[in-house]
């Protein structure tokens, strides 16, 4: 007697009653505010991960005192370090 026993009959015959009770305008509007939600969802999850990947990927090391990287350094190759020729 439990849930696992339902057939694709019965489903039919309870979306059947659904679209009955509801009718077809409002279970568009119902599907496309549950598809907007499910989008609006996942943006804000990406924008959420971006944001984490740019704090983690903040350059620190060559930062000079102030906390800015000066121009020689961005002029220095990577691999070598400043003063070396």
């Amino acid at each position: 007697m439990g849930f696992g026993n339902i057939g694709w009959f019965q489903i039919l015959v309870v979306l059947l009653i659904v679209l009955l009770v509801f009718g077809t305008k409002k279970i568009r509007t119902l599907g496309g505010d549950l598809g907007g939600a499910i989008r609006d969802f996942r943006k804000g999850m990406s924008e959420e991960e971006e944001a984490k990947a740019a704090e983690d990927g903040a350059p620190s090391g060559s930062e000079s005192e102030g906390g800015e990287a000066t121009a020689a350094d961005a002029k220095v190759p990577a691999g070598e370090k400043k003063g070396d020729t």
